[in-house]
């Protein structure tokens, strides 16, 4: 049971062992089943999560259809983005993103922020670097209708996303480079976690964490002719590939064993802003000043 420290904040009531709601709910409701996912990754593990006797599944594995070299990892890492580094290893992050941007000038990007205060202050930090007519973002309410607007429109923006790991589809020129802003482990201060962790299920924290850097990784590739490149830009993601390696698929781990550090242009604004067209540029001058720049229709107004 969670709720936050406010009065009148809403009660949440999670299910410590969900397989035990599974049987009645969803197994004792077909005689086969197929569970198709690219991020099971433990056989043994899985089964106990939801209820199933490894006994009576099997486990098919296929190889990945798309090329390595399609899909490569960068090591552009500054530090560790734990809450008590944040503060010091973001600027840092920050600049290296914008040099990811001046490598990319005419290709659209994602930055996959972990948390609405890291988007938040990512934002200040790149704005301050003079390259904010090239960045978009979105609060709790316009998720959906921020995003459709970015992938519409026609100039290499950079948008600062928060929990779009996974159910993304960026195939194409919609998206060519993205960043892992920090390793995603669940939530220490989720009363559940926190059990968890409490009982030592540290293989499950680090797994937990691995299935959603893969699923963010294949946000930018989605087809054997697709590519796109991903950043590692936490440091925490480098221990974390350590730490879960027994856990890693082999299609995976090929991609993490041919990470390397790019060659990226030096800290350039002006370079990062070259494809970006004047009329974006006013509009996000205006739109600082403007208390409509959230709304999903807040580019059509504009």
């Amino acid at each position: 049971v969670d709720q936050a420290d406010s009065e009148g904040a809403p009660v949440t009531i999670k299910p410590m062992n969900p397989e035990r709601y599974l049987k009645h709910t969803v197994w004792d409701r077909g005689n086969r089943f197929a569970l198709l996912s690219a991020t099971i990754l433990n056989k043994p593990a899985f089964c106990r999560n939801v209820g199933l006797n490894p006994a009576d599944v099997a486990l098919v594995e296929v190889g990945h259809t798309f090329p390595v070299e399609n899909r490569p990892l960068y090591d552009i890492t500054q530090g560790k983005m734990t809450y008590d580094h944040r503060e010091e290893t973001l600027p840092k992050v920050a600049r290296a993103i914008v040099r990811a941007m001046a490598h990319h000038p005419d290709e659209k990007g994602l930055v996959h922020c972990h948390s609405y205060a890291i988007q938040e202050r990512l934002d200040e930090l790149l704005t301050d670097f003079g390259v904010g007519p090239r960045v978009r973002g979105h609060d709790k309410e316009d998720r959906d209708g921020a995003l459709s607007a970015w992938k519409r429109s026609d100039n290499p923006e950079l948008f600062l996303s928060v929990k779009m790991e996974e159910a993304l589809d960026l195939e194409g020129a919609l998206c060519r480079w993205q960043v892992l802003c920090k390793a995603p482990y669940p939530n220490t201060r989720d009363s559940r976690v926190a059990r968890r962790l409490e009982d030592g299920q540290w293989a499950w924290y680090y797994r937990t964490a691995l299935r959603t850097v893969i699923q963010a990784c294949g946000r930018v590739v989605r087809a054997p002719d697709d590519y796109g490149a991903t950043y590692l830009a936490d440091a925490s993601l480098l221990d974390l590939f350590e730490r879960a390696r027994t856990d890693m698929p082999d299609w995976f781990a090929a991609q993490v064993d041919r990470c390397s550090a790019p060659e990226l242009p030096e800290f350039a604004p002006d370079r990062a802003l070259s494809a970006v067209s004047a009329g974006t540029k006013r509009r996000h001058d205006r739109s600082r000043s403007r208390s409509s720049d959230s709304h999903p229709l807040s580019d059509v107004w504009d």
